[in-house]
């Protein structure tokens, strides 16, 4: 299991990155762009990948890893559910999703 406040701390590391609240959700941005929400009340991380990305952490458990339903799965955005998932998981798909949306000279410190 991975707390929110984890994930926060996580996504709140990488630069430039603010959180902001999001509808019912708090949203975490780099440069005004969304790369990872947060649903507290059900324990969800959503994050925005590339769809090559969102195929492979969706084999890691399609139960625990599945693109958001409708029309924003089709664009990359993918439930990640805290409570099954290790922490090593979580913050590979948050770096991912940051790298898919940070400007090159923020995200190239995290291409491997």
């Amino acid at each position: 299991m991975v707390s929110i406040e984890t994930v926060r701390q996580i996504a709140l590391s990488f630069p430039e990155t603010d959180e902001h609240p999001h509808f019912e959700r708090m949203a975490f941005r780099v440069k005004k762009k969304i790369f990872a929400t947060i649903l507290e009340k059900n324990q969800t991380l959503n994050v925005k990948l590339s769809l090559i990305d969102q195929s492979v952490f969706s084999r890691i458990d399609e139960a625990v890893i599945y693109p958001v339903p409708g029309g924003w799965g089709k664009h990359g955005m993918t439930t990640i559910e805290l409570k099954k998932i290790r922490k090593s998981i979580v913050k590979d798909a948050l770096t991912s999703a940051y790298c898919n949306v940070a400007p090159n000279n923020l995200a190239e410190k995290y291409y491997r």
